[in-house]
């Protein structure tokens, strides 16, 4: 069966993809009979401006060559610029046998029909005949790459642009600052690109693990690189091409390790080294911040620019003399207060150029500028509670749109950050509609994606999902009909040279998690012993150990319950004495968030409930201990009687978590 489907999508890219694959799917497509011979081209071109006639000619060259079939002539094409057709982006594109007809309000929507019409064009140059209406669901259609942990260079950036233009993709942001490097460079600051944007390591995780220290360009051991500012203009102008909007993203006030090792007055004057924070405090902080976005912004055109905002420290703040004394000047009672105050002034300056300010959803601590933008990425809430007070969002959270995390089963796969993302939980995503909803993006970090092959590979397919997310309106999503298409774009993804994942060796879900587990402690009630569920990973709560479900791949899936700081102690109460066979837990490990073995786990047995008497110790296995992901069994036989079951797990040398999904007790039934 496996031979079969590759020949089968074989011989869909050897014919093109065809009518039914069509990604992001139309809002509107009515197939009407019959199909256009369209080897050769005849294009006109009606009130299209100079630029939009030129970007759509050179796409057309490109994507549409002519095919040298014999006898197969040529059919018109015609582009028309009709400004109240349809939708800013939006499209009709209607297919006969006597020729294509593609209108638009804009030049974008003319390339998105194109876009759609090299979908549905095959090798031997046939056209479905059709009439498809078609505008997308949001303005905003994103995806983020982080070049900081990894560098990645123009042509790199420039090929994921194509890939992106394919799927109507129209936002790229580049994540350009963070510890690991900076990647822009800026001329009234040169020590950003002579010393930030070089490390002791090549891979972020050594690095990051290793004495994370800086090196200068040239050194024999310096890892790195950067943009030049020609190479950044080039860029936008490539993705300009392509109707892609490029928002550059300066991290502030936190994730700035890099600036402050080359530019130490820039941190409290009480942290020596490794600060992460801008002094809020210090008015040089704000001329740095200006000038470089003077810089920023006379590369990139976008009406926006990312600010970062996130995950600030703030742990030399409160003893910062500078920053004591702006909290005095400006009337604040909280230190986190100076987030706030320094993001509505940078906010203040970006408007001050005609630029709108976007932030990751921590702005939303306290009041932002009246135009900024928040990108979500923690929880739904943090988007109700922007929307709420009229902030525009853009929605991007980490349990759907964080494509760093693992697309398959870990132990099948490259080493990720950790989680759980397969293709289909991204489609699943449900976005709301709403005014202020500007749109959705994907996200991929970088710290565990060293190559462009990586890279990619993280990528397609699950870029995919997020364009049709953000392109199609479908209340009655069909997650089967999607994976089909998704097929067809990744056999064509490959063939156009990508390193995409491919759906066919796809594992699935962990196979433990798809059915109840019998066992004699199913229903039964769990106390906790002097060491309760982190509130944060309760999972189903009390019930959940003895509820009869393991969990799956990945420790926020609701079935995992997480354990921090005092260990694991667990009793459960099966009713009455009953003769115990045997005893069984799952612990998992995932380094990347700190997720852990215990060091031991041990059984103890109680009749009473009060004299309890150990079982058994067991440790982990010592090739377990050095994964960067396993799921590790722990059994005992015990074969005597008992009423109380006891489970303790001691934390690793590591601390961090721990996570376990179920307590199995089998009994001899007499």
């Amino acid at each position: 069966m496996h031979r079969v489907i590759i020949s089968l999508l074989l011989l869909l890219v050897s014919m093109g993809i065809g009518a039914q694959s069509l990604l992001p799917e139309p809002q509107s497509v009515v197939w009407t009979g019959g199909h256009c011979q369209a080897g050769r081209l005849d294009v006109k071109f009606r009130h299209l401006p100079s630029a939009d006639r030129r970007r759509l000619s050179a796409f057309l060259h490109e994507a549409f060559p002519p095919m040298g079939i014999e006898n197969a002539g040529s059919v018109s094409l015609t582009l028309s610029l009709a400004p109240k057709a349809v939708g800013k982006e939006g499209y009709r594109l209607t297919v006969t046998p006597q020729g294509i007809a593609l209108s638009a309000s804009t030049g974008a929507g003319l390339f998105y029909g194109l876009q759609t019409l090299s979908q549905l064009r095959d090798a031997g140059g046939r056209v479905a005949c059709c009439e498809i209406q078609d505008e997308p669901r949001y303005p905003w259609r994103g995806l983020m790459i982080d070049i900081s942990r990894h560098f990645f260079d123009k042509a790199s950036i420039e090929k994921e642009i194509d890939a992106m233009a394919h799927y109507k993709l129209n936002t790229l942001h580049l994540h350009l600052t963070d510890a690991a490097g900076w990647r822009l460079q800026i001329k009234h600051y040169p020590e950003l690109t002579r010393k930030a944007a070089w490390r002791s390591a090549p891979d972020w995780k050594s690095w990051w693990n290793g004495n994370r220290q800086y090196r200068q360009e040239g050194d024999s051991d310096a890892h790195g690189g950067y943009l030049t500012q020609r190479d950044a203009r080039e860029i936008v102008a490539y993705a300009r091409e392509r109707y892609i909007n490029v928002v550059p993203e300066i991290e502030m006030p936190a994730h700035s390790e890099e600036v402050l090792a080359a530019y130490p007055l820039l941190a409290c004057a009480q942290v020596s080294s490794g600060a992460a924070d801008f002094c809020p405090g210090n008015e040089n902080t704000y001329e740095f911040l200006e000038n470089v976005l003077t810089e920023v912004m006379a590369i990139f055109p976008s009406e926006y620019i990312h600010v970062g905002g996130d995950e600030a420290g703030m742990a030399a703040w409160p003893k910062c003399p500078l920053c004591q004394q702006r909290m005095r000047e400006e009337g604040m009672t909280d230190v986190k207060q100076l987030q706030g105050y320094l993001i509505r002034r940078i906010g203040r300056f970006l408007q001050r150029h005609g630029r709108k300010l976007v932030g990751w959803d921590e702005i939303l601590s306290d009041s932002v500028p009246t135009n900024a933008v928040t990108m979500v990425w923690r929880d739904v809430s943090e988007a109700r509670k922007a929307m709420q007070r009229g902030i525009p969002v853009v929605l991007s959270p980490g349990a759907y749109c964080y494509l760093d995390a693992y697309q398959d089963a870990p132990s099948t796969q490259p080493e990720a950050i950790g989680g759980y993302l397969p293709l289909e939980r991204v489609y699943s995503y449900n976005p709301p509609d709403d005014r202020l909803v500007m749109g959705i993006q994907g996200n991929l970090w970088t710290e565990y994606v060293p190559t462009l092959q990586h890279l990619e590979y993280m990528l397609w397919p699950r870029a995919m999902a997020i364009a049709e997310l953000g392109w199609t309106r479908n209340p009655h999503k069909d997650y089967a009909g999607f994976r089909k298409r998704a097929l067809a774009q990744d056999a064509y993804l490959r063939q156009k040279g990508y390193h995409a994942f491919d759906l066919l060796t796809e594992t699935g879900q962990r196979p433990q998690s798809l059915k109840p587990v019998a066992n004699d402690a199913r229903g039964c009630k769990v106390s906790y012993n002097d060491a309760p569920y982190s509130l944060s990973y309760p999972a189903g709560g009390d019930s959940t150990l003895t509820d009869g479900w393991r969990g799956g791949w990945h420790y926020s899936d609701g079935r995992w319950q997480g354990f921090i700081g005092k260990g694991f102690d667990a009793t459960v109460d099966l009713g009455r004495v009953r003769p115990v066979d045997s005893v069984s837990m799952t612990f998992m490990q995932q380094t990347g968030p700190e997720v852990f073995l215990p060091a031991a786990v041990e059984l103890l047995l109680s009749s009473d409930g009060t004299n309890f008497e150990t079982a058994g110790i067991r440790e982990p296995d010592s090739a377990d201990r050095g994964k960067s992901n396993c799921y590790a069994d722990f059994v005992w036989s015990p074969r005597r009687p008992a009423r109380y079951v006891r489970v303790k797990a001691r934390h690793g040398q590591r601390g961090g978590w721990l996570f376990t999904d179920e307590i199995v007790v089998n009994c001899r039934h007499e």
